[in-house]
């Protein structure tokens, strides 16, 4: 396959990615008695979902399972205002088709606003799960509440907390990506699959390139029952990170993307057409599909007068190649190129979200009107700086990266405190800092000072959410002159291991230096590094209130939840 552009890539992946099968419904407009009628039986193995939610519409979805493979599967859409469907308020015949790996979307249009809406899915022999979705209020609103998720990792262990989110009340759940991974059986995260019953399937054990990978991986993971109960009972409002596809993606290729794996291109169309056929989202297109007419993953939800919720791609579409520490030094002599290192990071037209999805961003801000502006998106944003000599104490995790940490954290204390009997040098170890993760934004410094600028140009001060980490924080972000812009929380992980995996640290050690990284970190005002769960976020006029929820074990089929810290905010 040749190399596309982004444009290419962008016109084709609308065109392969569902606009041609998604169906359109206006509530109101049904046949007098429709009736789904196939020759082959079917099955709802992966149950229902709804996303996208807008003041007046909603994205409803299934897949279905026929016995045989025909061309196309007739559906009956009934959707309702009550559970039990005693007044059907609508009824559409609609298609799951082969091409689509027989998922089914509607655009269910013609909804009241902040109204519940209960949906099914049947054929004359079949009936699917009841779902449930909520359309975005409007006017003047008195509270928002999301739940907030990222880094599901089926082989990793149980899905608890899609579970613990199906029980809240809400306003709709953000996952922030990582929703699938596409690691090999024995690979990532799967050291204790087999032993769990959560093993990769059969035929899908290698890591995934092509499009039967992709759809296989969605097929395993919508086949969890915690899973499939989250997405029936809340709207989703979704974004990929980079697992979609593979590890550490940017716009024309990946770090998990190698030669003898084919065109990354090609891999990535793959991993998009999937995505969209499998999760409750809009295309990327509208209609016009065959005109090119594009349209970008990055899109706006306004709840009321409340909250405008911007929904960002910092991985897909204008991301530049993530920098790294060892290509700035000398194999032989160890003697890192300051700088050079700080002219490629401070480069103006280095960026993580691109010229054209920067621009959409400053417009959004600039015409809000909402007491909130919220950012929904991947990596953190917050600065996390901390003393440069840890980045080669990372390279040997376990307890001396504790002590050492330790040690740091106390000479900060002291200068904190003006203690005049600090040495140079002491001072010197704690003002000598480095972003220890240049995926982040931290990697894209210029471009976040131009979002923080156009906030404070609007008088618009930015609540951030983020995932990809595995971990939970709360920070208070700052331009470069010291100015607060806004508060950023982090959700961990639903399943994928955490930073004490990586260092190698036991409950006692990760506690400790979870206990004092906002000493050494100047943003950062608490984190989890340990435990998987969500975030739970109300919105109010008055305040915003964060509660970290977290599962005691997903190694087990029994668990405990609980929330392990919170926090309310004045903005």
């Amino acid at each position: 396959m040749a190399n596309l552009n982004r444009r290419d890539f962008l016109k084709n992946t609308a065109f392969l990615t569902g606009a041609a099968w998604l169906s359109h419904a206006v509530l109101g407009c049904s046949s007098s008695d429709p009736q789904a009628k196939n020759s082959s039986s079917i099955e709802f193995l992966h149950g229902v979902a709804c996303g996208d939610p807008l003041t007046d519409s909603l994205i409803l979805w299934t897949k279905v399972t026929p016995a045989q493979q025909p061309d196309l599967v007739q559906l009956l859409l009934e959707v309702s205002e009550t559970a039990d469907f005693s007044v059907i308020k609508h009824q559409q015949l609609c298609l799951a088709r082969k091409e689509a790996d027989y998922c089914c979307k509607v655009d269910l249009t013609g909804l009241k606003p902040g109204r519940s809406y209960y949906y099914r899915f049947s054929d004359r022999n079949t009936v699917s799960a009841t779902g449930h979705g909520k359309t975005l209020p409007s006017g003047s609103v008195s509270e928002v509440r999301f739940a907030v998720l990222s880094c599901s990792n089926y082989p990793a262990g149980y899905f608890h907390v899609y579970q613990q989110v199906a029980q809240q009340q809400l306003d709709a759940v953000l996952h922030l990506g990582d929703y699938i991974y596409e690691y090999e059986q024995g690979g990532y995260a799967t050291e204790r699959s087999v032993e769990l019953g959560r093993a990769l399937a059969a035929d899908n054990q290698a890591e995934m390139v092509s499009l039967q990978d992709y759809r296989k991986r969605y097929a395993l993971y919508r086949s969890d029952k915690d899973l499939q109960q989250a997405h029936a009972s809340h709207s989703f409002i979704c974004v990929w990170d980079d697992h979609e596809i593979t590890n550490d993606a940017w716009t024309d290729g990946a770090e998990n993307h190698q030669p003898n794996e084919g065109d990354y291109q090609l891999r990535k169309l793959n991993a998009l057409q999937a995505y969209y056929e499998w999760m409750p989202i809009r295309p990327l297109v509208s209609g016009k599909q065959l005109s090119g007419q594009q349209q970008s993953l990055s899109r706006s939800f306004a709840f009321g007068d409340l909250v405008d919720l911007h929904m960002l791609d910092t991985r897909i579409e204008g991301r530049n190649l993530q920098l790294d520490y060892k290509h700035y030094t000398d194999e032989k002599t160890g003697a890192f190129d300051t700088q050079r290192f700080i002219t490629d990071l401070t480069n103006p037209n280095r960026t993580l979200l691109g010229q054209k999805q920067q621009q959409w961003l400053q417009t959004q801000l600039m015409r809000s009107k909402a007491h909130y502006q919220v950012l929904g998106q991947q990596v953190l944003m917050a600065k996390m700086m901390f003393p440069s000599e840890l980045l080669s104490a990372f390279s040997k995790p376990g307890p001396e990266l504790v002590e050492k940490i330790a040690q740091l954290t106390a000479l900060k204390q002291r200068v904190a405190k003006g203690d005049s009997s600090l040495s140079a040098e002491d001072k010197k170890r704690i003002e000598s800092v480095v972003a220890y993760n240049l995926d982040a934004w931290d990697g894209y410094p210029y471009e976040r000072e131009l979002v923080y600028k156009t906030a404070q140009q609007q008088n618009k001060q930015l609540v951030v959410l983020a995932g990809d980490t595995h971990n939970a924080w709360a920070s208070t972000l700052h331009d470069q002159q010291g100015n607060k812009v806004g508060i950023e929380l982090a959700t961990p992980s639903v399943s994928s291991p955490g930073i004490e995996t990586y260092l190698k640290l036991n409950t006692t050690q990760v506690e400790q230096l979870a206990s004092v990284l906002p000493t050494l970190i100047d943003e950062l005002e608490y984190c989890n590094l340990h435990q998987r769960g969500y975030l739970l976020v109300a919105f109010s006029k008055e305040q915003i209130d964060a509660q970290w929820f977290f599962v005691d074990d997903i190694t087990k089929a029994q668990y405990q939840t609980k929330m392990g810290y919170q926090q309310s905010y004045k903005l």
